[in-house]
């Protein structure tokens, strides 16, 4: 599918999606909880629905409505031995350990991207939890054989901190006590926060963090939730930051339904916001974004993504329509998302005329010119096509994005809610 976007202007009221970080997390602590959970507010991406996949898979009945999703478990039951995790990162480092407190055995594969992620990670640390089997030579397919045994193991956090999440969630299932899990080198600090927070809110037992350095399971007993369980699906600040990005560079939104004290990581498109000098109020009850505050154009900003990677796009599309050069850190988080992201965004974006340099750690975009209306390519990545959208609402002319489709993986909705807030979008194929 191709989406064609012309300059256009956007207002309103902007609801963003639910955050699948938040709800694939639920769908694992729902399976792992024995009783039933009712999410409130559930997601609908691609990534989401993989999770909903896995956790019935794993032995939980799941049953829908048009506003709930009720998941009812008595644990890891697994009822097939495969396991598809679809293109979702999480889902594969997350319920692979989650898989591994069943002695059955189990087959773990994915599709697309995902197939080409590296997994050589549970290589190592499998079989000292006395797990048996792990990677293909390092990809997809996994293979797993539990029951996972808690001990004290030192673990690499600098890929990512989803295999953590999966490491945290599967002790706390299994009953660890009087073990840690130390790490090294973690990134996506505020993942993890979010990780502690829903297993807080599931009843499950959750470690003492020593300064994301040693998360330590002690002897105490936590304190079951009642039954059912009814959680509410927080807003995705993930997919907000292109609809709060549209705001600031094409007109103004007032925008709903995100937890201004959430744990997640992109809410720190905020702070790129306020260097740019655009308007800008927080409220408990809303945003609301666009019009530059002292006046001009937006000013450039320099910003540390090492701990939110999936800011980078849409950190993109903002910088393109600042008057100077802006300088983003942290590029090597980018390598192994669902495409190479600091080389696709350079090609996509310098299509456009934008000129984005790659100096070591740091991307320079060099603001300051309007865009060319051009064909780009999504490249298969969900994050590309929506901050090549956004990007788009200010160029000289339109701009066709093939491959629009790949907006599913996280925010099916993305295009339409463009359309409602005024954009000028045409799909076709």
């Amino acid at each position: 599918m191709n989406a064609t976007v012309s300059p256009s202007t956007v207002s309103g009221t902007y609801v963003p999606p639910a955050s699948k970080s938040a709800m694939q997390r639920a769908c694992a602590a729902a399976l792992l909880r024995s009783g039933t959970t009712i999410l409130h507010n559930p997601g609908n991406s691609e990534d989401d629905r993989a999770a909903l996949d896995l956790v019935t898979r794993l032995g939980a009945h799941v049953a829908k409505d048009e506003s709930t999703i009720t998941i009812t478990s008595r644990g890891v039951q697994p009822k097939e031995g495969q396991l598809h995790c679809g293109e979702s990162g999480l889902s594969v480092r997350m319920f692979t350990p989650i898989a591994a407190l069943s002695s059955q055995e189990l087959t773990i594969t994915g599709s697309g991207s995902l197939t080409a992620r590296p997994l050589d990670f549970f290589d190592t640390v499998l079989p000292q939890i006395g797990v048996r089997g792990g990677s293909t030579a390092g990809k997809l397919p996994l293979h797993v054989q539990g029951p996972l045994q808690p001990a004290d193991i030192t673990i690499d956090g600098s890929l990512s901190s989803q295999f953590l999440t999966g490491l945290l969630m599967a002790y706390s299932a299994a009953g660890a006590r009087g073990v840690a899990l130390t790490v090294k080198g973690l990134n996506s600090r505020p993942y993890i926060d979010l990780t502690l927070a829903v297993m807080r809110d599931f009843g499950m037992k959750v470690p003492r963090n020593d300064n994301y350095e040693s998360f330590v399971f002690g002897d105490s007993v936590p304190t079951p939730a009642k039954d059912p369980l009814h959680y509410t699906v927080q807003g995705d600040w993930s997919g907000a930051a292109f609809g709060l990005v549209a705001g600031a560079i094409a007109g103004k939104l007032e925008v709903t339904g995100l937890d201004v004290f959430s744990e997640q990581a992109d809410k720190a498109i905020l702070r790129a916001l306020m260097q740019t000098n655009v308007a800008l109020s927080i409220r408990e009850d809303g945003i609301s974004v666009g019009g530059q505050a002292g006046g001009g154009g937006l000013n450039p900003f320099h910003f540390n993504a090492t701990d939110c990677p999936d800011l980078f796009p849409p950190l993109v599309a903002l910088a393109s329509c600042c008057a100077g050069t802006s300088v983003i850190e942290g590029v090597h988080r980018l390598a192994h998302k669902e495409s190479n992201r600091a080389l696709t965004l350079q090609d996509e974006f310098g299509k456009l005329g934008l000129s984005v340099e790659l100096q070591d750690d740091l991307m320079i975009v060099r603001g300051g010119t309007v865009l060319r209306g051009a064909a780009v390519s999504a490249r298969h990545d969900h994050r590309i096509a929506m901050a090549l959208g956004v990007a788009a609402l200010r160029a000289d002319g339109p701009v066709t994005i093939e491959g629009a489709e790949a907006v599913g993986k996280s925010y099916p909705q993305f295009w339409a809610h463009l359309q409602q807030l005024g954009a000028s979008v045409s799909l076709t194929g």
